[in-house]
């Protein structure tokens, strides 16, 4: 079935989808894993930064990290250790501006931006003709791993996929971000966005960039609409969000792709979810009722944490260490 209940059983002690969204990020410790850095430039003449972990053998995995996330994210950290102990190497790739070091040129990234993505992995296809490929993307890097799925179509380079916490519809997780609760991971990330915006804002400026509305932006809609629409070419913020978003390109999906997702996550509504016509028979749509944004925590009591999402992801990728 396309679409299937997920074996997830939260927390007891952290109900609701709030507290299985933060506990995981705020209170979550996870070492970083010896790693590689490669910077891999792009033909723009820009570069992204590549964090390469595990054994030099056997499978690859891709990682494509949320919005303003990096190598530094407990969930990257976390993935990356679950797939060294299955025998599989990993890359996780920090979108541009992301891995502390300033790109080069006015663009940077955005949630339907699939060009650095496609670069890469072609890139890796290249480089390990022979080498089974996959690649997880986590919220705003799973929304473009998907859109990058079914732009390529039957010309994929993959083998497998993973999709975690995924902005379906952006216009419907730009509304749901600016009211109630919600609001509150709107500001955390704005005010890195911000930040980012401070920093280039002479370069930015001549991209076309209301730099001044940028930094007074409120919700995603108004800084999309200052920032992502002049920079990237789009109209403006609906424009943007309806060319971006991955869900028309679900049914065009053809390398096996497990989508997981939770129906409490507080990006996002149950209606802006898929329904099994608007997935191809690649794709499995596994949920659970709850498990917040990129959260899923479960185990017997506090201090005995179990991060079932590492597990999860690992193991259906495991089927892939012998490549």
């Amino acid at each position: 079935m396309p679409i299937q209940q997920s074996t997830f059983q939260p927390a007891w002690w952290l109900p609701g989808a709030h507290a299985q969204t933060l506990y995981p990020h705020q209170i979550r410790r996870v070492s970083a894993s010896a790693h590689t850095r490669e910077r891999l430039e792009l033909p723009d003449g820009d570069f992204v930064d590549l964090d390469w972990a595990g054994p030099e053998s056997g499978g690859l995995v891709c990682l494509f990290h949320g919005l303003e996330g990096s190598g530094e994210s407990n969930y990257i950290r976390g993935l990356t250790h679950a797939l060294t102990a299955q025998g599989l190497r990993s890359v996780l790739m920090h979108f541009r501006g992301c891995s502390h070091e300033t790109n080069r040129l006015a663009r940077s990234y955005h949630s339907g931006d699939t060009g650095d993505i496609r670069f890469l992995i072609h890139t890796l296809r290249t480089r390990h003709p022979g080498r089974l490929l996959a690649a997880v993307g986590f919220s705003l890097g799973g929304n473009a791993l998907l859109k990058f799925l079914g732009e390529e179509g039957p010309n994929q380079p993959l083998d497998q996929a993973v999709a975690v916490s995924v902005p379906f519809d952006l216009a419907a997780c730009a509304d749901r971000l600016s009211s109630g609760i919600s609001r509150l991971y709107c500001r955390h990330l704005l005010a890195s966005l911000h930040a980012k915006v401070a920093s280039r804002a002479t370069l930015i400026r001549a991209a076309g960039v209301d730099v001044d509305a940028a930094l007074a932006s409120r919700d995603f809609w108004e800084f999309d609409q200052a920032v992502v629409a002049p920079i990237f070419g789009f109209k403006d913020a609906a424009d943007y969000y309806t060319q971006s978003s991955c869900g028309p390109f679900l049914q065009r999906i053809e390398v096996p792709t497990l989508i997981l997702h939770a129906a409490d996550d507080p990006f996002m509504t149950p209606e802006a979810m898929p329904s099994a016509k608007d997935l191809s028979p690649a794709v499995t749509l596994e949920i659970s009722q709850s498990g917040g944004h990129v959260g899923f925590v479960a185990g017997p009591a506090p201090g005995l944490a179990h991060y079932w999402l590492d597990d999860r992801i690992a193991g259906h990728l495991g089927a892939i260490r012998a490549g």
